[in-house]
């Protein structure tokens, strides 16, 4: 007789695989960084598990707090902490998401909604593109240079950039969650296995970040949180307008946009705290 007192391991084993495949898929699509044991799978894994946006997140956001808190503590001038967060950011993150910004520029630079479609089809860059990267980029510029100021406390800082990351990836997150694709493509590859109920496992790990925070610095570290989700709530509704619906580009423009005010929106808590 066969002895069946003991569980099978496939059940556990086949969802922790999933997850690390998640994990992985999400890595490889949204970074640069390089991970060893690729599946085909993986991508497949990572459309199906929104939480793990917010997941690299963390993975980005570790190395550039590290970066502000180092510097800050070692009284590192301020130019050359923005110079060092810049490069450290493209380097690990790539710029696949500020090219879909530039897109979704040139796109609502148009004024009908047919034209905005063919224009994101276009690999040209145009006017709208140029001004929506440029001016992200300096408002990304002067956010860092804010925080790493050094009326800024180092451990409060490098929190603010942590939140900054981690709440531009669930910003992204929660747009596969509440979103609807404008066309089959990278957008509908994310929001199709995406329901609202995947929000929950994807604001949950995004939450830690409040946890030890400095004393006094909970309100200026859920600003940062929370301003990522905020833009991408008001990128989502405004794109079913321009685009009719979100699209690869979009998710691209949530990330930068959403880094960018959140790193703002702590200084600002900060300030009238």
């Amino acid at each position: 007789m066969t002895d069946s007192s003991g569980p099978s391991p496939e059940p556990a084993t086949e969802p922790l695989r999933g997850r690390i495949g998640a994990l992985r898929g999400a890595v490889t699509f949204l970074t640069r960084i390089p991970v060893p044991g690729g599946r085909r799978s993986d991508w497949h894994d990572f459309r199906a598990a929104p939480w793990t946006i917010p997941a690299v997140g963390w993975v980005l956001g570790l190395p550039l707090a590290a970066l502000v808190l180092v510097a800050g503590r070692g009284s590192v001038p301020w130019p050359t902490v923005v110079a060092g967060y810049l490069c450290l950011l493209y380097v690990l993150s790539g710029v696949t998401h500020a090219d879909g910004l530039a897109d979704l520029g040139d796109a609502v630079a148009a004024h009908d909604p047919d034209r905005r479609r063919a224009v994101l089809a276009d690999a040209d860059l145009g006017v709208g593109g140029v001004l929506a990267l440029g001016v992200t980029l300096l408002a990304l510029t002067l956010g860092i240079a804010a925080v790493a100021l050094p009326t800024m406390p180092p451990a409060v800082a490098a929190r603010i950039v942590l939140a900054a990351e981690v709440g531009a990836k669930l910003g992204m997150a929660l747009s596969a969650c509440f979103g609807t694709a404008a066309h089959e493509g990278l957008g509908s590859g994310l929001t199709d296995p995406a329901t609202p109920a995947d929000a929950l496992p994807a604001v949950t790990v995004a939450l830690p970040v409040l946890i030890g925070v400095p004393e006094g610095a909970l309100p200026v570290v859920l600003a940062a949180l929370c301003a990522g989700p905020a833009v991408a709530i008001w990128v989502v509704i405004r794109t079913r307008t321009w685009l009719g619906g979100v699209s690869g580009d979009v998710f691209g423009a949530v990330n930068e946009l959403g880094r960018a005010l959140a790193l703002h929106a702590g200084v600002i808590a900060w300030t009238i705290a």
